[in-house]
């Protein structure tokens, strides 16, 4: 079998059986609570084929050696092709505790064309005053864990303004309307792919209206730095057209953003906002003022505290990926 139709198998569901949503409104979870036994099965075989077959040469022939996890080496991806849609960042071996895998070489980040390079790490005239911006739980969106990112939010950024867009005020008029002041973004809602038109990839907000990759492209936001985007299939290619990174991920670097945190498919409704505390808990650690750079490494270290304590299936934790500076 090929790897894009093992990953495909390894994503979908396990029948009419399931009870639970995730963030696409789609049902994910066995009754019993259980993940199905294909993921385990096809999972770990796509991770295992993309770390000998392409992440442990590139890794060899730059020199990188496993290290210590405080101070490992940080490396971009730009993949094209079926490369695009294939987990990279967490390429390895899982099945002992002692396999070698990515995560103990580099934290990994994603661009999506070398000509973003210069973008993402052009000199800032000026540091804008910060000022987090998150949107949870949009009028019938029906997720209710989006109202627990809201939470992790407000328990760590104390030092900085914090405006919330919950239920019916996350119109998109409001959402795009604060973007413009805001240096960092936080959305907690639906995330849906047009795989035809790319630039119809969207945020769902209040009362299903959208928030299209087209609208935020369009927006001037000289002050952005760094967006969350805790939705479904934000950083999902497709091989439909020429530009595999099309997704709304990308389009937050084509709108201003240096750094963004994005989905490559759909995620658990039960386990986002767990990411979320974890990422920010490290993000604003109470000894340095809130830094975007930062990202990356929160996000890798969110990824292994979670599947350290938490155990955490494939399908949980693999979708989060860092795109950016």
């Amino acid at each position: 079998m090929g790897i894009k139709k093992l990953l495909s198998r390894s994503l979908k569901g396990t029948g009419r059986e399931e009870i639970q949503l995730d963030r696409l409104g789609k049902l994910v979870k066995n009754p019993n609570g259980s993940i199905p036994q294909h993921l385990y099965v096809s999972f770990p075989t796509v991770l295992e084929y993309l770390w000998d077959r392409v992440v442990k040469p590139v890794l060899n022939g730059l020199g990188i050696q496993s290290g210590s996890a405080d101070d490992l080496p940080r490396i971009w991806w730009c993949p094209s092709g079926p490369l695009a849609i294939l987990p990279l960042h967490a390429a390895g071996h899982y099945r002992n505790p002692t396999d070698d895998n990515i995560m103990d070489y580099v934290v990994s980040s994603y661009i999506p064309s070398a000509s973003v390079t210069s973008q993402i790490t052009r000199a800032e005239d000026t540091t804008p005053s910060f000022r987090l911006l998150a949107v949870a739980n949009p009028a019938g969106c029906r997720l209710p864990g989006t109202q627990q990112d809201l939470h992790a939010i407000r328990k760590y950024v104390v030092n900085g303004p914090l405006t919330e867009l919950v239920e019916e005020s996350a119109t998109p008029e409001a959402v795009k309307d604060e973007l413009k002041s805001a240096t960092w973004v936080h959305f907690a809602c639906h995330g849906v792919q047009n795989r035809l038109l790319p630039t119809e990839n969207s945020l769902i907000l209040a009362n299903h209206a959208r928030l299209t990759l087209l609208d935020i492209i369009q927006l001037s936001l000289p002050k952005a730095q760094f967006a969350f985007l805790s939705a479904c299939q934000t950083a999902t290619g497709t091989l439909l057209g020429t530009d595999e990174s099309a997704h709304l991920t990308a389009g937050m670097l084509l709108a201003g953003y240096r750094s963004v945190v994005g989905s490559m498919w759909n995620i658990s409704d039960d386990y986002a906002p767990d990411f979320a505390d974890r990422f920010y808990g490290r993000m604003f650690d109470g000894t340095q003022r809130p830094d975007y750079r930062r990202s990356a490494f929160a996000l890798h270290d969110a990824v292994k505290m979670l599947r350290r304590d938490m155990n955490l299936g494939f399908r949980v934790w693999v979708p989060f990926i860092h795109v950016g500076a």
